[in-house]
């Protein structure tokens, strides 16, 4: 008798085992198997949430087919307490072992709204963007200038503690500019102290931190700008007219301001290497209005006769070879061009009224180009 129920609760328990097991395997299926989302989600885990609530809002949302699961998961994988706030981005079918794993690895948030400082040529503007999960772009839902009053909404991004930053400063800028952005910029801190020197700050993309130091920034920007200097300058053309990577950081900010085309900025710099060689004066145009603003702002008007006959530093119209400084912060192109030009014949070049310029080998072609371009303008000024 007590053999047969020694027997029999030996029977159970072995079937027990099984069911355990059987449990134990469907449950580690359905934790790293593939997920019921149909399509990308973002997911912010708020400061303070804990794996209860998470759970419930991934289920609510249709991330997960059971919070219980999830969390037994996330405890026997010891991620239980590993949860940091952001917002991010958990993708189509995702397992939850998956959006575990996106939601305790840490880093910066994937996913949710961006706010993009802009400092630009003629203006500093903010963007306020946020991430479609289903295109994974960013759709703009805020915007407005340096100086204007901020729309409402904007009081909120702001307010967000897991809110990407980033200040994007754009090919061209001039130091001053860079520094009067940063200024500006209320979610950074601290004193900057001088204007930095013209052309050592890289234009980039950065990602900022609320209350990062202007100073810190600055000195990565000017980091950036030396490391890519020093790297195109080792792999530069033969017999170029600069005898310093800073001179050839002055032609770079020369053809930087010159054209905004990119396939157009080698021919460029070949031309003003042509005249270097030649040699010839620069005689562009950026360089006078440089000395009128010392890159304080836009001129926002034609240069005067009298700017171009004047003798400064800049006017390159009336001196010999570079300026004594750059005239902006050239980007990683325009330094490129630089210390790369095409080799070319031609001496001269003109807008042609495509956004592009009219390139010739001597003055007489030059002439007719600038008569076209003039005709151009007038013709312009006419519709307007």
């Amino acid at each position: 008798m007590i053999r047969h129920i020694v027997a029999n609760a030996f029977t159970l328990m072995i079937v027990g085992l099984i069911a355990l097991a059987v449990v134990i395997a469907a449950g580690q299926r359905h934790f790293t198997g593939p997920g019921p989302l149909t399509q990308a989600i973002c997911y912010r885990v708020a400061p303070g949430a804990n794996l209860q609530q998470v759970s419930g809002q991934l289920a609510e949302m249709g991330a997960i087919g059971s919070p219980q699961v999830f969390r037994i998961g996330a405890r026997y994988t010891e991620r239980a307490d590993q949860l940091r706030f952001g917002s991010y981005l958990v993708p189509e079918a995702a397992s939850m072992d998956e959006i575990m794993d996106i939601l305790t690895r840490g880093g910066a948030s994937t996913c949710g709204s961006e706010i993009q400082y802009r400092i630009g040529v003629t203006r500093i503007d903010t963007l306020v963007r946020e991430l479609d999960p289903a295109t994974q772009r960013f759709e703009t839902v805020v915007q407005f200038d340096a100086g204007e009053t901020p729309p409402d909404d904007y009081a909120r991004f702001i307010a967000m503690p897991d809110i990407s930053l980033r200040i994007t400063v754009a090919e061209g800028v001039t130091s001053w500019q860079i520094w009067d952005g940063l200024r500006q910029a209320e979610f950074l801190s601290g004193d900057m102290g001088a204007q930095p020197d013209e052309g050592w700050l890289a234009p980039d993309s950065y990602a900022v931190t609320r209350g990062q130091d202007r100073a810190e920034l600055l000195t990565e920007m000017r980091a950036r700008q030396e490391a890519i200097l020093a790297d195109l300058w080792e792999t530069r053309a033969d017999d170029l007219p600069y005898e310093t990577p800073y001179e050839a950081l002055i032609m770079a900010s020369i053809v930087e301001k010159e054209t905004a085309d990119p396939e157009e900025r080698p021919q460029v710099a070949g031309v003003f290497v042509n005249r270097l060689n030649t040699p010839m004066r620069l005689q562009t145009d950026p360089t006078v209005i440089y000395g009128i603003t010392l890159g304080q702002g836009i001129l926002g008007r034609g240069l005067r006769r009298s700017e171009l006959d004047a003798v400064t530093p800049y006017n390159t119209y009336r001196i010999d070879g570079l300026p004594p400084t750059p005239i902006a912060n050239p980007g990683r192109q325009a330094i490129a061009a630089a210390l790369n030009p095409d080799d070319t014949p031609y001496l001269y070049f003109v807008a042609d009224g495509t956004g592009g310029h009219s390139f010739s080998t001597n003055l007489a072609d030059h002439n007719r180009a600038v008569a076209r371009w003039r005709e151009i303008e007038a013709e312009r000024a006419r519709e307007n």
